[in-house]
């Protein structure tokens, strides 16, 4: 009997079942290994959180500083110069002279000065001669006059020549003081007690008047003179109170008070000059250089580590963490200063807030994260 006949007698019926019972465990076995699948894309989807380090925001009071180097001066410094030019021909101060009020510094030529003296004194002589005459001849006249011998317009004409004699005597007398005042001038003397600090003549120089020739740095109070950056200004005057010690031993000092702080800018250097005022009692000599430890008056704000930051649109930004949903959110901040490895922060973050310090390159808006508290 042939295949198709077996086929129509029904020996072989059974083999459809079989066949069929196959194709279903197959299909169950695909569907199972898509069910795995799908299973296996949803756990890379949902990835651990990631770990971050964190800091709870704090307002804390910040004071900027700065070391600055400077040197004690006098608090009153004079330059002193001729009154009247000419040439030098005596010097008798330099540079570290300790001189004492009316001492004799430096001089000029007065060859000038003592003619003119000696010429006003001949006037002055002359003058007084005048006078004597004029007056005996008013008296005279004033005798003749009562008795009717003359007439009264020459009375009066000898009182008038008098009067005139007498301008003339007073205006000698006042040549004469001009003289030898202008023959004081010739010599240059220290107006008080003090140090000379600088000097600019020389025997044999010829000066002009009111020519600096020497620097006085009067005895008394001492300064501490700084040239202080004007960037340092920005957060307003320094401390009513600074430290100041000496380069040589820096780890002294004493606490100096804020006197002066200069009303402009030195365009030259773009520094402002702030003067320290020193102790009576401090030793250290003029020119002494120093150095002032300045604070600014002290400021309330929140300071995170440079790690903390990062960008939003190109603008500085940190990463904020919400306890409740352990996601991050990404925060655009107001940055008010910054210094070596911190910022301070203006607006945009609020007290107690969590804020990524540490592991903030990886993280996404959203993104789950576990942290750790600084």
């Amino acid at each position: 009997m042939d295949t198709r006949e077996r086929a129509v007698s029904g020996k072989y019926t059974t083999r459809p079942c079989q066949f069929t019972i196959l194709y279903r465990l197959i299909g169950i076995s695909l569907t199972g290994m898509l069910l795995a699948a799908c299973d296996d894309t949803h756990k890379v989807a949902e990835p651990s959180p990631q770990s971050v380090r964190v800091m709870r925001a704090a307002v804390r009071e910040q004071q900027r500083g700065a070391d600055i180097t400077g040197e004690v001066r006098a608090r009153i410094q004079t330059d002193l110069g001729f009154r009247a030019a000419g040439k030098v021909v005596e010097r008798r101060a330099d540079i570290g002279s300790h001189v004492l009020a009316g001492d004799l510094l430096a001089r000029i030529d007065d060859t000038e000065q003592r003619a003119d003296v000696v010429s006003a004194e001949a006037g002055l002589l002359a003058a007084q001669a005048t006078l004597n005459q004029k007056t005996l001849a008013y008296r005279r006249y004033e005798a003749l006059v009562e008795s009717r011998a003359i007439a009264q317009s020459a009375h009066d004409q000898a009182k008038a020549e008098m009067a005139t004699a007498q301008g003339d005597l007073e205006t000698a007398e006042a040549s004469l003081a001009i003289a030898r005042d202008a023959r004081l001038h010739t010599e240059l003397r220290a107006e008080a007690d003090g140090v000379i600090t600088a000097r600019s003549i020389e025997v044999g120089q010829v000066v002009s008047a009111a020519q600096p020739a020497f620097t006085l740095a009067h005895d008394g109070p001492r300064d501490a003179a700084f040239d202080v950056f004007e960037a340092f200004f920005l957060a307003g005057q320094p401390a009513d109170k600074a430290k100041i010690a000496p380069v040589s031993s820096p780890d002294g000092g004493v606490s100096a008070a804020l006197r002066e702080v200069a009303p402009v800018i030195d365009t030259a250097t773009g520094t402002i000059r702030v003067n320290m005022a020193l102790p009576d009692d401090v030793p250290w000599s003029l020119g002494t250089p120093v150095v002032g430890r300045f604070r600014t008056p002290p400021s309330a704000a929140i300071t995170l580590p440079w790690s903390a930051m990062t960008s939003a649109h190109g603008k500085p930004a940190v990463w904020i963490v919400d306890a409740a949903t352990r996601s991050v959110t990404l925060r655009p901040i107001t940055v008010s200063h910054y210094r070596t490895g911190e910022f301070m922060v203006a607006e945009g973050i609020s007290s107690q807030e969590l804020v990524v310090i540490e592991g903030g390159k990886f993280l996404r808006p959203s993104q789950t994260v576990s942290w750790e508290t600084e």
